[in-house]
């Protein structure tokens, strides 16, 4: 089990990280619930590196504050690496940030659809380059409650901003 404490020390390397290359960051969760921006906003002088969080939970809200398309949401349905990747680009240009993390995934216990089963989640990490925004992802199907999916996702996905 991953413990608060490891998320914390996490987020402080996160922290330190983007201090340091005078980055700032925006999160665009959906599974993690903004567990994500929560765990960077618990550290102490997190205003001088974190920029904002969007937590869109819904496809709609995917649609009207990060700009996912319908249309992908709809082809490929809201835990894909299109859907992630558009929210991580999304929350990039809606913000302040040079970077941006972006989940979706299914936590469970229910959900759960062919193909996509409880643990599957999706992450994206955009990151501004000049002019030009270069977007990752990563697959994950992690084990576990609900918890432990959040935890994982929230936990790769902060130690994903420092590899960026």
């Amino acid at each position: 089990m991953i413990s608060d404490q490891e998320l914390a020390r996490l987020a402080v390397r996160v922290g330190r990280h983007l201090l340091g290359t005078k980055r700032w960051a925006a999160t665009a969760e959906s599974c993690t619930g903004g567990w994500i921006a929560k765990a960077l906003t618990d550290i102490a002088g997190s205003s001088q590196w974190f920029a904002e969080g969007f937590v869109t939970y819904s496809n709609e809200a995917k649609f009207r504050r990060l700009g996912v398309p319908r249309s992908v949401l709809k082809a490929e349905g809201a835990v894909s690496e299109a859907v992630a990747r558009a929210m991580a680009r999304g929350a990039l240009l809606r913000s302040d940030a040079q970077v941006a993390v972006a989940v979706t995934g299914i936590a469970g216990p229910g959900g759960a659809v062919p193909g996509k089963p409880v643990g599957t989640v999706w992450l994206a990490w955009a990151v501004m380059s000049g002019r030009k925004i270069q977007v990752s992802t990563e697959l994950k199907l992690f084990k576990g409650d609900r918890d432990a999916v959040r935890r994982k996702t929230v936990r790769t996905a902060m130690a994903g901003i420092l590899s960026r």
